[in-house]
């Protein structure tokens, strides 16, 4: 009698355990799915913005975060598979996949960290002399586009102002025809609406395309960075679960195995 109720009891609570790590991987996967969509809404949303950037962190750190959120979702479904299956190989695997993992998110997080910390300076260093120096010139068709779609979609005209425009390489040139600024800084695009600079022609952002540029990827590099430090951690906790929970089974299995051959 006693031996078939500390049976049920082991079983009762070996169902439980196991269906309870379950629900975390299953959880998991949800979370590496949303690491991984936010890694790609990052590089989509406005992707033409990175050919304006001097360095490549910023889309670096998105990357990572679609490596980690694809990682995470085969990690997640492995470890269903090993609790189901109750494979200890399975499961020490899997477990080294949760660290790698855990390495990786938190390198994102870091990274869109350092970045942010630095962009400011960036733009200030390098937006203007991109924007005057390549727009429109041959072989520069990428951040020509880049720069119509930022002053067009941010209400912007120059990286500081719209007088940058005065000192760049295409408006100096004959090819210009006697535009002052590009036609994306008008208010509303017409065939050589860029030769005249009045507020009521184009927009005059305060603090330029800089300003605009900036709020905006440090926007993403805040999200980068919560979801990847945050994730990582939520992990650390989920592996401790994991762990122990795994410990415990395989001990609750010895366990009622050694009271069984005692009676």
């Amino acid at each position: 009698m006693t031996a078939m109720y500390k049976d049920d009891q082991g079983d009762w609570m070996t169902v439980c355990l196991k269906y309870l790590l379950f629900v975390f991987n299953v959880l998991f996967w949800v979370g590496g799915a949303a690491v991984m969509g936010v890694g790609i809404w990052t590089l989509i949303d406005k992707s033409d913005y990175l050919s304006l950037l001097a360095s490549s962190t910023f889309a670096v750190s998105a990357y990572i975060l679609i490596l980690a959120g694809a990682l995470v979702m085969v990690t997640g479904f492995l470890g269903c598979c090993a609790v189901i299956r109750e494979q200890r190989s399975c499961l020490s695997t899997y477990f080294c996949c949760l660290l790698l993992i855990f390495l990786i998110e938190l390198v994102a997080g870091v990274l869109a960290y350092v970045y942010y910390q630095r962009l400011s300076e960036e733009l200030k260093q390098h937006l203007n002399e991109t924007m005057t120096e390549n727009y429109a010139q041959p072989g520069k068709e990428a951040i020509t586009l880049a720069v119509d779609r930022l002053q067009q979609d941010f209400k912007c005209c120059g990286s500081n102002n719209s007088l940058d425009w005065l000192q760049s390489v295409y408006m100096t040139s004959a090819v210009s025809e006697g535009r002052v600024v590009p036609d994306s800084c008008c208010k509303t695009i017409t065939t050589l609406c860029g030769r005249r600079d009045h507020p009521s022609n184009i927009y005059k952002t305060e603090g330029g395309c800089i300003t605009k540029l900036e709020q905006f990827l440090a926007d993403h590099l805040l999200i980068i960075g919560a979801v990847g430090i945050g994730v990582a951690c939520l992990q650390v906790g989920l592996f401790i679960f994991q762990y122990c929970g795994s410990t415990s089974q395989q001990t609750q299995a010895i366990t009622i195995r050694l009271s069984q051959s005692i009676i």
